[in-house]
């Protein structure tokens, strides 16, 4: 069987050789794939999720984005009905990664926090005093 596979193989690479030289045997199409859910225009969500916040457009209470948050705005906005999955493989193309939001103080007064870290030092060393004196 895969003597036969052999010579049907290379049969096809002979006969495409002599249609048309060494690029025509390079060739290779591709199947042109399924048709995206949104258009390039509906595709500007890149924008939406690194500029906004659901909060920012009035969806919500979420700080940051998921796949079901802009599973729902994407359904409310284009009328286009998508799987979390897809979504997820539209970010990806867009070259967006999901990371963990992380909490910033952003207005925090520096002399206030060594204040704290002082004093929560001397907190631990109190009480590791009062625990080994018993």
């Amino acid at each position: 069987m895969s003597q036969k596979w052999f010579i049907y193989a290379a049969n096809r690479f002979v006969v495409r050789f002599n249609e048309g030289g060494l690029d025509h045997l390079l060739d290779r199409r591709l199947p042109p794939g399924r048709v995206p859910f949104l258009t390039e225009e509906q595709q500007e969500m890149r924008q939406l999720v690194l500029t906004t916040t659901p909060v920012d457009v009035g969806w919500g209470i979420s700080s940051s984005w998921n796949t079901r948050i802009l599973q729902s705005y994407i359904q409310q906005t284009y009328g286009v009905s998508m799987s979390r999955e897809g979504i997820q493989k539209l970010l990806h193309r867009l070259r967006l990664s999901w990371t963990r939001p992380t909490d910033k103080l952003v207005k925090g007064d520096p002399v206030l926090q060594v204040a704290f870290e002082k004093e929560l030092e001397f907190i631990k060393k109190r009480s590791f005093v009062r625990h080994r004196q018993k």
